[in-house]
């Protein structure tokens, strides 16, 4: 069975199946902050997410991280790094795209475990 959240006409923000647990890219809420700023509003909404889904970041498989500027990688690494779990380090990737809207300067995908 697949359970899906926050459906809408083109994605949903969630899907659960099993006990594996899938987020939509995830972006900050107010594009007008730093890499630190809406670096923090992404992780605070994979928390919120993976709640939901009965789980936390502690169960993070994997993690996909998108820098509209790949110099911002500094300073999304500094709230990165205060965020994870010492010892639940998932495995990740960070790589520089161009991203939906020009004000996004990160966006996380995350798979996790329930």
């Amino acid at each position: 069975m697949i359970q899906r959240f926050d459906v809408g006409h083109r994605m949903s923000e969630m899907a659960v199946h099993g006990d594996t647990v899938y987020l939509a890219g995830q972006v900050a809420a107010d594009d007008t902050l730093d890499i630190g700023g809406q670096t923090r509003q992404v992780l605070e909404a994979i928390d919120a997410l993976l709640a939901r889904a009965g789980t936390d970041k502690t169960k993070i498989l994997r993690a996909q991280i998108f820098l509209a500027d790949i110099a911002d990688f500094p300073g999304m690494n500094a709230v990165w790094d205060a965020w994870v779990v010492p010892g639940h380090t998932p495995p990740r990737a960070t790589v520089q795209a161009a991203l939906a809207r020009l004000g996004w300067k990160v966006e996380i995908v995350v798979t996790a475990a329930r």
